[in-house]
């Protein structure tokens, strides 16, 4: 009998020791916090392209106008530059919002009862020769500056993020080529560092075409982020049943993604112009062709159906909400839902209590 109870207190030592490194090595335990349960994001994109516009009275007036339909999240635009895809030089340019300006968007957000994203992007100056972010990649000795410059914009941000108590950082956009590869320094470079100096969740926010499948850093991450402009009818007017069954593909992959990683996804961007053949290509701003305000409200009433009941959904931001009352509007044909019947669809899924999820915590 003693031998007995010598073994059971044996296996309760050797049980404890697993279940305790278990807990050390765990991304939790690794950075310090306490665990907190996801949160569905009924969510905006709050956007500029101006030093100072996120601190003007227009700019409030708009947040006020965001709140108004149900919006609990929005996702603050920051942007700096990198001349071409080859450099690893990251700056500040002119029209990046200024510290205070962000920080005043910040603040009119949490006075407005809304959570707030810092949603970093990086963009190309020259873009003569058709490229964008994605396709930035420098050569094999640059990765590390390169890397390390990025650390430094992100980093800045998530100082920011910590001392105004803002609830999610996104740690990347669209940046297709990079993202897939050098998983090792975007952890050890990019993400670590953030998590020292920020204790919220993070997300990136992956391109809808191959790159969301091949991320190399999902594990590192709270939430899978996807930007969501995945064509869904070849046809210039599609009505809503057909823009719905054009999601029916792109659930299934995505489905198959969030097993792998069992982790909640949301949107952080996804959006329609209100123009036709905005279901056929919905990452391109329509310059041209008719004003179809139908077609854009459809398309946002077909992902609501698609998603809000998916128990590992969390939630999208709508792209893209400006920092004036008077944007968007009858006649324009952009990504705007302001002053469109887009901003109604919003307003009636956003007044809806969220059904029931899968638990998840980070």
């Amino acid at each position: 009998m003693l031998n007995k109870i010598r073994m059971s207190a044996n296996s309760i030592a050797i049980v404890g020791i697993f279940s305790m490194l278990a807990f050390l090595i765990s991304p939790s335990a690794a950075w310090g916090k306490d665990l907190k349960k996801c949160e569905f994001q009924k969510g905006m994109c709050f956007v500029t392209w101006s030093a100072n516009k996120y601190s003007t009275d227009a700019s409030d007036a708009s947040m006020k106008e965001v709140k108004l339909l149900g919006t609990k999240w929005v996702s603050i635009l920051i942007t700096w530059y990198q001349e071409n895809c080859s450099t690893s030089k990251i700056y500040p340019a002119e029209r990046t919002p200024t510290d205070e300006s962000l920080i005043h968007a910040i603040k009119t957000a949490h006075s407005l009862g809304m959570k707030v994203m810092i949603k970093p992007h990086l963009d190309i100056v020259d873009t003569s020769n058709g490229t964008w972010r994605g396709d930035i990649c420098v050569s094999e000795p640059e990765w590390k500056l390169w890397f390390e410059n990025y650390r430094d914009f992100i980093v800045h941000y998530a100082k920011i993020a910590q001392e105004n108590d803002v609830e999610m950082i996104c740690v990347g956009t669209e940046l297709s080529s990079i993202s897939t590869v050098k998983p090792e320094m975007w952890k050890e470079i990019v993400i670590k560092p953030v998590r020292a100096a920020y204790k919220g969740p993070l997300t990136y926010a992956a391109n809808w075409d191959e790159e969301y499948r091949h991320v190399s850093f999902w594990d590192a991450l709270d939430y899978i982020g996807i930007d969501a402009y995945f064509p869904l009818s070849e046809k210039d007017e599609p009505n809503l049943e057909e823009i719905t069954k054009g999601w029916d593909q792109w659930v299934k992959d995505i489905e198959e993604l969030q097993k792998k990683y069992n982790k909640p996804v949301i949107f952080p961007e996804v959006g329609y112009c209100s123009a036709d053949g905005t279901a056929r290509t919905p990452w391109e701003e329509l310059a041209a062709g008719k004003v179809n305000l139908k077609l854009q409200a459809d398309c946002y009433e077909a992902l609501f159906q698609t998603f809000w009941t998916k128990p590992w959904f969390y939630g999208m931001y709508w792209w893209r909400w400006g920092t004036d009352t008077r944007f968007g509007g009858r006649g324009n044909r952009g990504y705007s839902l302001q002053n469109k019947p887009a901003k109604d669809v919003v307003k009636s899924w956003y007044g809806k209590s969220v059904p029931k999820k899968t638990p998840f915590s980070f």
